[in-house]
């Protein structure tokens, strides 16, 4: 079982040769239906709470802009533009996986009171959005990844499934996260404008750690040979990190960028010679996710299984990925020290 902030390592085992036939798996189930219901909620408590919580009190006065940010690396992204100015509130807990998130109703009541909302966009937080905009709120809604082109598959990579066709995971690139910086930096400016000048200040120091955070990654996984950069996730995360510092997504365990999809036998099996083919180290699987898809290919193929990656949520403070940038730091290390 997966510790937080510690990497555990699970060591190939005997494989029976009757496991081959066990092989079919399905993944976690999608909570669609859940989300739906909470969706519906979501509207009802729209529908009571938009008329009297706006950001002006009885008075007409104009009180603190309310920010509520979708993920805990969004919060964090988003806390460094606002500064001491604002506080960022965040929706989906620490440790919890963005793709599965079901709102609670204290989160539905907390985006009816924010004036901003700050979401990820391309499908990752699924059914929320259209909650929002069939409801009628006010708060602004802020996708961060706006102006930043979808990955496409690369030749020999598993296609990304029919159940969602984006890459959302665009915050694994830090060149990439400059993008989002700019548009939270626009929407806080359009929402508090006489803040301006503290956001665009906060912005621009904060675009300069992206960039040293991308030239640390770069010398990082310059230690790892080029024929050794070879990524298999427990699903299709890792594309925009890839591209950005010369690894290969050579497969998934999950072929979707979303882990609730289901695996097929075959799948399995093609995954397993392809590991043996190319002589692939590692098996990657984050946190918060079931390895033990990753242990049945891992023990056929004869790797091991690492976990504990961080790339969808912080830690608490006291772990090893409180901010956005200690969790890109935190997962290359583990990524690089396992594929040299």
């Amino acid at each position: 079982m997966a510790v937080l902030g510690a990497t555990v390592i699970r060591r190939p085992g005997a494989f029976a040769s009757a496991a081959a036939r066990r092989m079919a798996v399905r993944a976690r189930a999608v909570a669609g239906r859940t989300v739906v219901l909470a969706a519906v909620g979501l509207i009802a408590v729209l529908a009571m709470l938009s008329a009297g919580c706006g950001s002006r009190g009885s008075d007409g006065a104009r009180g603190p802009v309310k920010v509520i940010a979708t993920t805990s690396f969004l919060r964090d992204i988003a806390q460094n533009v606002a500064g001491g100015r604002l506080t960022v509130g965040e929706l989906i807990p620490v440790g919890v996986d963005p793709h599965e998130w079901q709102p609670a109703p204290a989160d539905l009541a907390a985006v009816a009171r924010s004036d901003v909302l700050i979401v990820n966009g391309g499908g990752l937080e699924g059914t929320l959005l259209k909650a929002v905009a069939n409801a009628g709120g006010h708060a602004r809604v802020v996708t961060v990844s706006a102006g930043l082109a979808p990955r496409v598959p690369k030749p020999g990579e598993p296609d990304y499934g029919k159940a969602l066709a984006v890459d959302p995971h665009w915050w694994l690139d830090p060149v990439d996260v400059i993008t989002y910086v700019t548009n939270i930096r626009d929407a806080l400016v359009a929402a508090d404008p006489p803040g301006a000048g503290i956001y665009q200040a906060n912005a621009a120091a904060y675009i300069q750690k992206l960039k040293a955070l991308d030239a640390w990654i770069r010398a990082q996984v310059a230690t790892v040979p080029p024929a050794g950069r070879l990524l298999v996730m427990n699903h299709l995360s890792h594309g925009y990190f890839a591209d950005r510092y010369g690894f290969k997504v050579v497969g998934a365990v999950i072929p979707s960028v979303t882990a609730g999809a289901s695996v097929t036998p075959a799948q399995m099996a093609s995954l397993v010679r392809t590991i043996e083919r190319l002589h692939v180290k590692a098996i990657f699987v984050e946190l918060e996710e079931n390895p033990k898809l990753a242990d049945q290919i891992a023990s056929a193929a004869h790797v091991k299984v690492v976990t504990g990656l961080l790339d969808h949520s912080l830690t608490s403070s006291s772990g090893p990925a409180p901010d956005y940038i200690a969790m890109m730091k935190y997962d290359t290390h583990v990524i690089v020290e396992n594929l040299k």
